[in-house]
């Protein structure tokens, strides 16, 4: 059954992860994507290893390209820029992240390509947006986590900020981008206009503080280091079992009380030291102390059971293994095989959206670098193998090939 984006066509200029995680998700929605790459060595993230695929290809590639069509293009060059061109008049949306005014230099920029399809939704992902002081400035995630005020509420109280372990700015950038164009097809789908959007991953990174930013904008206040503690919540953290650690929470008065029927301590329910939620914020330190000592008496996967079937949100702090072995994971199938063209079978990530009716799917392995050149320049331009090949003697696709 074809995907909900089946016959929607995306060229993607974007490299590292934001861009190409917002094509992915949209590429597992049943869109096309072709993934236009330079020819000395593509999507900077190929180079980022270790660790490798079995073929030796960087494992940070295959996390956000499954699905694509690459080719490459040299978008110096005349021909190569003509290229572009032709695959935005067939295509439906752009998306690319280079610093702010480079397409334009390139002759490639907004006002340009809609010209070429007035229909086009045109994605643009910077670091620190299109204009103002710090338009030119680079803006990896790490470097986003600090400016944003991320790292400054990551980590323990008393210790030093903290990057989040993955690229989670970048991903949330992907994520506004991936729905942003979504919202403009609808629009497209009654108007017929396409439209320019701009994201960039420091707006995306302070929409994403959420209550820590209302808390400063409604109440004033800065919010600290938590570690894995809710500066408004007690009991709401990870905690030490025997064997492991668990995180568990308990968000209002009747779970407070099924906490402690669970722990062994009913008599806490009816202490006037933790009558509400907010006598216990103020016995933080003497509470979680005392819970601590009897969570220590069991292992960590009893505690999880026992406060589950008590209706009490807890669950285990796994490492990424015990992630793809657990039952639950592997029955909603969160890792899925594809066959890749050098490293073999792979496992990936699966697909977290379940759609009822026109279901998602990963629509191929990560691609080899311009693995797909001849096929899209046939298939969606039509070119013939000898045109195909005399734009190989010009460099438009890369170096001349050597006679």
């Amino acid at each position: 059954m074809p995907g909900p984006l089946e016959n929607l066509r995306i060229v993607d200029l974007s490299r590292i992860v934001a861009g190409p995680l917002a094509t992915q998700i949209l590429s597992d929605y049943g869109a096309e994507v072709i993934k236009v790459e330079h020819p000395q060595g593509g999507d900077d993230s190929r180079q980022w290893a270790p660790p490798h695929a079995p073929d030796g290809q960087a494992a940070y590639f295959f996390a956000v390209n499954r699905g694509k069509r690459s080719i490459t293009i040299d978008l110096k060059h005349p021909r190569g820029k003509a290229l572009v061109l032709d695959l935005v008049r067939w295509g439906d949306v752009l998306i690319e992240n280079f610093k702010p005014g480079t397409m334009d230099d390139l002759g490639l920029g907004w006002e340009t390509l809609r010209d070429v399809n007035p229909g086009l939704i045109y994605c643009a992902i910077s670091g620190f947006g299109a204009t103002g002081p710090y338009r030119e400035r680079a803006g990896y995630d790490a470097i986003m986590q600090g400016f944003s005020g991320l790292m400054s509420i990551t980590g323990e109280n008393e210790g030093a900020p903290v990057k989040v372990g993955v690229a989670l700015i970048d991903a949330i950038t992907a994520l506004y981008a991936h729905g942003a164009i979504l919202a403009a097809l609808r629009h497209r789908d009654r108007s017929g206009l396409g439209q320019y959007l701009e994201l960039s991953l420091m707006e995306c990174g302070i929409a994403a503080l959420i209550n820590a930013a209302t808390a400063y904008l409604v109440g004033g206040e800065v919010q600290g280091r938590w570690g894995s503690a809710h500066p408004s919540l007690v009991p709401y953290q990870a905690f030490r079992a025997r064997d492991g650690y668990l995180m568990v929470g308990a968000g209002n008065e009747r779970l407070w009380k099924a906490f402690c029927e669970v722990l062994g301590a009913p008599e806490w329910a009816d202490d006037p030291r933790y009558g509400s939620n907010a006598r216990r914020v103020a016995c933080r330190t003497e509470l979680v102390r005392d819970i601590e000592a009897r969570l220590q008496t069991r292992d960590r996967d009893d505690w999880v059971a026992r406060f589950a079937e008590a209706g009490l949100p807890a669950g285990p702090i796994n490492d990424i293994q015990q992630v793809f072995e657990d039952p639950q994971v592997r029955h909603r199938r969160m890792a899925v095989e594809v066959e890749h063209p050098t490293a073999g079978r792979v496992r990936l990530p699966g697909i977290p959206v379940k759609f009822g009716g026109t279901p998602a799917a990963v629509q191929g392995p990560p691609p080899t670098l311009g693995q797909h050149t001849d096929e899209v320049l046939r298939d969606v331009l039509g070119l013939s193998a000898a045109a195909i090949g005399e734009l190989r003697g010009s460099g438009a696709l890369g170096a001349p090939v050597a006679a």
